[in-house]
């Protein structure tokens, strides 16, 4: 069966779109047709809408704030009067700031958790406003794409990114909230956790091979972005997915481990009674992480 991904005529909006993962998607988005609006708080992003334009695409770029209120609602706005409406919005935006928890400063705390959680609240908010006016005056499902950018981090409880991990937790939970509430209106949310060789993890992976492909290449990643953005993934919604060098592993949601009931159904009475009901009872001994994600190949 053939499964066309293409984007003609759809117009993506690209968060955090300068370098790295962002440049990547919207590099890939404009291969496939669509028309991108780009957003990055630093001018090098009018850089990346020139290599497409150059290309013979169509690109805007934006510098601001994808955090900020007035300037996420601009990025919609702009893609309306552009071309008539934004029918995908890829939140990529990001920082970090690392730190073990008990040497962490609130600015590093706060700084991670707006940038992060708040950027994808601002402009999801926006184009999920935007979706439902246009879904209501036409009385029917419209086409909307929201691929959020989340991360292994929170899976995995990455010791020094308690900021971090807690912002890309969020955000995978604001997606499946998201894919919920905005379903009615023909609108899908999908979250990725990338792996990746970009500024941001240099740290971690290291240099790219001497020699031969990179497999942590950051166009790895954009393939699995261009077709949650597409038609053919009109009925994937609400999916968390891992994804680097040709692997992408379809997350499942938590299960529950145990069930304790207290004597009588009545409720709980004391922790002793708490004690009795666990011996016995055999609890995962890594907690609420998932490690399995890191060794997925």
């Amino acid at each position: 069966m053939t499964v066309s991904t293409r984007l003609d005529g759809r117009t993506a909006a690209v968060t955090g779109a300068a370098r790295g993962l962002g440049r990547a998607h919207a590099l890939a988005l404009a291969a496939h047709g669509a028309r991108l609006v780009l957003n990055d708080a630093g001018e090098e992003v009018h850089e990346v809408a020139a290599e497409i334009r150059a290309a013979g695409g169509q690109a805007a770029a934006l510098v601001g704030d994808a955090a900020d209120t007035a300037a996420a609602e601009r990025l919609v706005a702009t893609a309306a009067g552009l071309h008539g409406g934004l029918d995908i919005l890829v939140n990529n935006a990001g920082v970090t700031r690392d730190r073990m928890l008990f040497n962490m400063a609130e600015e590093d705390w706060d700084t991670v958790l707006r940038v992060h959680l708040k950027g994808h609240f601002a402009t999801s908010r926006a184009a999920a406003a935007h979706w439902r006016a246009r879904s209501k005056a036409a009385g029917a499902p419209v086409y909307g794409r929201i691929v959020n950018t989340a991360s292994e981090a929170f899976l995995l409880g990455s010791p020094g990114q308690p900021n971090y991990a807690a912002a890309k937790g969020g955000i995978a939970a604001l997606t499946t909230s998201t894919a919920q509430g905005l379903r009615r209106y023909g609108v899908t949310a999908n979250a990725i956790c990338p792996r990746a060789r970009t500024g941001m993890t240099a740290g971690v992976f290291g240099p790219p091979p001497a020699d031969g492909p990179d497999p942590l290449a950051a166009e790895h990643v954009s393939p699995l972005v261009c077709y949650l953005a597409s038609a053919a993934a009109a009925g994937v919604t609400g999916q968390v997915f891992a994804v680097h060098g040709g692997v992408i592993g379809v997350l499942a949601p938590p299960s529950v481990a145990a069930a304790l009931h207290a004597p009588g159904g009545t409720g709980w009475s004391s922790a002793d009674q708490v004690a009795r009901a666990f011996d016995g009872v055999g609890l995962p001994p890594r907690g609420f992480t998932a490690p399995d994600v890191a060794d997925l190949r």
